[in-house]
């Protein structure tokens, strides 16, 4: 193919694909149908339906069979279930936690909301996720935990972060939000630590109607002590609720302060709709990216699909793209916004997604203007910095490098055919002569 600069749609030039990308079309019939039994049966009983009834029920015990056995509790959003699943570690105040540097806000906001000092950790070279060296780097006496983020749909490279953490005796939570289905070395990821949280919004790749999130383990211990945080302290799991104060508090059982962030029937019945797709959606997907990343293969010599870890087989939330600028006349991000202009749905910036700089961390707006949980004495005492920076130069360097490809399992071969002419295209016109 050859092209010229001022043929390019980012100058005006005509664009390779001028009709709009094919709608999802996540939600069906048979989502509708589970809705309206719901419906049905309140109107015909009078009656209303709740949170933690059958259909909520249902979904977590098939939610846990789907990954293999274990023990799910479904929440009202996935940095909900971020919070649960670490409020469930009863982790003390102050404590470090060693998280991504990028991921969701959502993912890193929970840490402070439970009054502990989120530590991000760089990437791994080449990899929106963190990496052991880079976990390793940022462990320190005061490390109470790990959590990880299954970024993309692509799998941590968990073994030997895992390693690292039985060492020390340090819990691990994965954050699965973007990871529905993905697995490592065969297992699923939700499964290789002590605790994982997941989004089920609309967006993700099964969803429980408009917003949700799942906790799921296989400590028996620690579903309960979810159940707790997740429904107001009640005392889910322990034989009895701790004794009352006093006479007039007899009928009190909550036995910890906690928010109420159930999930409810109505997005189990859905849900559980929505599971019995999954493993379709996945496939399709992963069927999509190998197609484009054969294709890149072919019709490119800057463009790959990023690196993953040996023993990954990724779930593609969106599918990360790598830009060799050195093969290119101008610097990668301006190569991206040149692809989407052409009418490709590729995010040429994911920096949003970059908490280690993000205002909310960077000024510690968590509590006023207290700067707690990092100004809190106890934890200067404990030798921790509360003006320590965390510059993250891999992180960095791949937002500049690696872009996002936004596809789902419904694209078929005029969409992949466009993806790739798009970026044939601007690197014809781009790219520096052989």
């Amino acid at each position: 193919m050859t092209a010229t600069v001022t043929g390019l749609a980012v100058h005006g030039g005509p664009k390779v694909r001028t009709r709009p990308f094919p709608p999802r079309h996540l939600f069906g019939e048979e989502e509708k149908a589970a809705a309206l039994r719901l419906f049905d049966d309140a109107i015909q009983t009078g009656g209303v339906f709740g949170y933690g009834g059958p259909e909520e029920e249902a979904y977590c015990r098939e939610f846990s069979e789907a990954l293999g056995g274990g023990f799910a509790d479904m929440v009202n959003s996935g940095s909900s279930a971020v919070y649960v699943a670490l409020r469930a570690l009863d982790l003390e105040p102050y404590s470090e936690i060693v998280c991504p540097a990028i991921t969701d806000p959502g993912g890193m906001m929970p840490i402070p909301l439970l009054g502990c000092i989120p530590v991000p950790a760089d990437a791994r070279p080449g990899s929106y996720n963190v990496g052991p060296d880079e976990v390793e780097a940022c462990l320190s006496p005061r490390t109470a935990a790990i959590l990880v983020a299954h970024i993309a749909g692509e799998p941590v490279d968990m073994d030997p972060i895992l390693e690292l953490a039985r060492a020390r005796g340090l819990p691990v939570v994965e954050d699965c939000a973007q990871a529905h289905g993905a697995r490592y070395n065969g297992q699923p990821v939700g499964t290789l630590g002590d605790v994982a949280a997941f989004s089920t919004m609309s967006g993700k790749h099964h969803a429980t109607a408009a917003q949700g999130g799942v906790v799921f383990t296989r400590r028996e211990d620690l579903y309960w002590a979810a159940r707790r945080a997740s429904d107001r302290g009640k005392p889910f799991g322990l034989s009895g609720a701790a004794p009352a104060a006093s006479s007039l508090a007899s009928a009190a059982t909550n036995v910890i302060a906690a928010h109420n962030l159930n999930g409810n029937d109505l997005a189990g019945a859905v849900g559980r709709v929505q599971l019995s797709k999954l493993d379709d959606i996945v496939r399709r997907r992963r069927a999509v990216a190998a197609r484009i990343a054969q294709g890149l293969e072919i019709c490119s010599r800057t463009v790959t699909a990023g690196w993953q870890p040996a023993g990954a087989e990724a779930s593609y939330w969106f599918m990360r793209l790598h830009v060799e600028a050195s093969r290119l006349t101008v610097a990668a991000t301006a190569f991206a916004k040149a692809v989407a202009a052409e009418g490709i749905p590729l995010n040429p910036a994911y920096g949003a997604a970059l908490q280690s700089h993000a205002p909310w961390f960077l000024e510690k707006r968590v509590f006023g203007t207290s700067h707690l949980p990092w100004s809190a004495p106890e934890y200067r005492a404990a030798g921790g910095d509360p003006q320590r920076t965390f510059a993250c130069p891999n992180a960095i360097s791949v937002i500049e490098s690696d872009f996002n490809l936004s596809f789902h399992e419904g694209w078929g071969s005029t969409e992949i055919e466009d993806a790739l002419a798009a970026i044939e295209k601007v690197e014809a016109a781009l790219g520096k002569m052989v």
